[in-house]
């Protein structure tokens, strides 16, 4: 499977003229960087996304990591490359044409630093794809002195064992404190091997070295001050996000324990509002998007957000551009938030709640922080409003979880139903998604048992079976990808050679329905000699595990702890009201 490479050449042009959707290869953008000739650039990188360019685009934190590049004013290139569609992919290997960037359209071994985005467990095979694409060993101990140097970084890097045998460094931790000391090094040892710069890399604090790695302990890396886009790359096709965003405050002090984002993300720091509504008003002004989406873990708790929009709100509306939020809490401030937002024109729209679970006392275990009367209020707020359409997202298989719980969910969903048409609002509908729960690493549930595939079918047959009216529907995650999802984000080294096998059978695409085949996977882990359920049973309290060698700043007496106040339904103070005493010793700041 290999590519035999011919020099390159326009042959990638040709090539789009036989693919489905030529305009992911193509480039073709509005970029605000200065371009920068290839010989004479200091350093060159290639930022590459495991999945195909409308995806990648829609990642808010892979255009944070060109922009904070490009502002240290280096004088490096700063390039990106995403994953063909299989229909490209063949083709290539047909005309042994390499993967390369999309601006510079350079080979990617002919940069310094590949460096990739691990933005969830299902698109790891697209990484072996685009190492292979790049006429590069698949495995870091058997690529040449003069390789580039593959890093990874993102939340697949805090369990990096997975993919050890292919990453050369993994970074963890955000990037604008990583980002500078590596890029440092780089330029001081550009011309050294390959493995001396590893071995100096291996040396500096975040960073994760397989190849030298002596069971140290990998301290996440934080910066207090985090990097703001004051414009972005605007893509010349319809991407799957296509806006503009802000970054209003990075972490979350909720304390969901489901929640690895929420987690590993702390401490929480929020940005200024005159920096904020600066920003905003920048990136509107240079890219022409006239929506941008105001980007955190939990956006309305960004503490001058109400302030925010009403001083953005008259220079917004003169361009008629709007704010949205990614997500909303079941309370009446939210709904007020959402009413400023959206405006009367946009109410037929919908409106969007993660209640996550059916009953209070499962609510009470994730520690989600919201109790039945708020759930009421909520709605008679919704429709009071003008709202007419509400989505609703649970989960199922959580810890303690009972037939009672998910009867819940439709009872929920029904009770929404029924309140919007008391209102007198005759086109009320309400859709519900239902996905599969699945522990995370660095979280208080990281020892759990995920449910098999069998239990989430049968769990998600028995909430569809109680819905019997056509306003109101039901979805679930195929139960499939929620188990290959959680074999691979609680895997070890083994699990290595079990992509490597699914990847040289044909997985490509996980994420993707079309393209997703379980058995393949199943006969990977057959051919390993592993079992998969293995890896999604639970975990002795004093057991190692696999990532135990990262440290997110949260100890584990933290996280045991909220595991045992779960079962015993106790709630845990947010940052905002109070410390957990998770073990950052963080500092309250607005």
């Amino acid at each position: 499977m290999d590519f035999d490479f011919k020099e390159f050449d326009s042959q990638e042009w040709k090539l789009m003229s036989q693919v489905s959707r030529p305009s992911r290869y193509c480039g073709s953008e509005w970029r605000p960087y200065k371009k920068i000739p290839w010989d004479e650039a200091k350093l060159k990188i290639c930022l590459a996304f495991p999945d195909v360019y409308e995806t990648g685009m829609s990642y808010y934190g892979f255009q944070i990591i060109e922009g904070f590049i490009n502002s240290l004013q280096k004088n490096f290139i700063v390039d990106r490359t995403y994953c063909p569609w299989p229909d490209m992919e063949n083709l290539m290997r047909e005309t042994q044409s390499p993967l390369t960037s999309i601006e510079n359209k350079k080979p990617l071994k002919d940069f310094d630093i590949i460096a990739f985005t691990l933005p969830h467990e299902t698109a790891y095979t697209n990484i072996l794809t685009m190492i292979n694409a790049a006429g590069l060993e698949l495995k870091s101990q058997n690529r040449n002195e003069d390789s580039p140097v593959i890093i990874a970084g993102g939340y697949g890097a805090y369990t990096p064992e997975v993919l050890s045998d292919f990453i050369d460094v993994f970074c963890v931790g955000e990037a604008e404190a990583l980002l500078p000391p590596l890029l440092n090094l780089f330029e001081e040892v550009k011309d050294e091997p390959r493995s001396k710069k590893l071995e100096l890399i291996s040396k500096l604090p975040g960073f994760y070295v397989p190849l030298y790695f002596h069971d140290e302990i990998i301290e996440r890396q934080t910066s207090e001050k985090f990097f703001t886009l004051d414009s972005m790359i605007v893509p010349s096709v319809n991407i799957v996000h296509d806006r503009a965003a802000v970054e209003l405050f990075r972490g979350c002090g909720r304390g969901c324990r489901f929640c690895q984002a929420g987690m590993v993300g702390r401490p929480v720091r929020s940005r200024k509002l005159k920096e904020a509504s600066e920003s905003i008003l920048k990136i509107i002004n240079s890219t022409g998007w006239e929506e941008i989406g105001l980007l955190s873990l939990a956006s309305c708790d960004y503490y001058g957000i109400e302030n925010l929009i009403d001083e953005l709100s008259p220079t917004l509306n003169e361009r008629r551009a709007k704010l949205s939020l990614p997500s909303l809490r079941m309370d009446g401030f939210s709904i007020g938030l959402a009413e400023k937002l959206e405006g009367l024109r946009s109410k037929h729209g919908g409106i969007t709640f993660a209640p996550e679970a059916g009953t209070q006392k499962l609510r009470d275990v994730i520690n989600k922080g919201i109790n039945e009367d708020m759930i009421i209020k909520c709605l008679n707020e919704i429709f009071s409003r003008g709202w007419e359409r509400v989505k609703l997202y649970f989960m199922m298989g959580l810890p303690t979880e009972t037939d009672e719980d998910l009867e819940a969910i439709a009872e929920i969903s029904y009770r929404t139903l029924k309140l919007g048409r008391a209102m007198g609002r005759k086109r009320a509908s309400v859709s519900v998604s239902v996905s599969g729960f699945v522990p995370k690493a660095h979280t208080p549930f990281q020892w759990e048992k995920q449910n098999t595939i069998a239990e989430l079918q049968e769990k998600g047959r028995r909430i569809k079976s109680q819905v019997h009216d056509r306003n109101l529907s039901i979805a679930y995650h195929e139960p499939e990808q929620t188990f290959l999802e959680g074999v691979l984000s609680r895997g070890d080294k083994r699990t290595c050679n079990v992509i490597l096998r699914a990847w040289e059978t044909g997985a490509r695409f996980d994420s993707w329905t079309e393209y997703f085949n379980l058995q393949r996977w199943l006969d990977a882990f057959e051919f390993c000699g592993l079992n998969p359920e293995d890896f999604t049973r639970e975990r002795n309290e004093d057991e190692k595990l696999p990532w135990d060698f990262i440290n997110v700043g949260l100890t584990k007496e933290f996280l045991l702890r909220e595991r045992h106040r779960a079962y015993e339904q106790k709630l845990t103070t947010d940052c905002y009201s109070g410390c957990a005493a998770c073990g950052l010793r963080c500092v309250k700041k607005n």
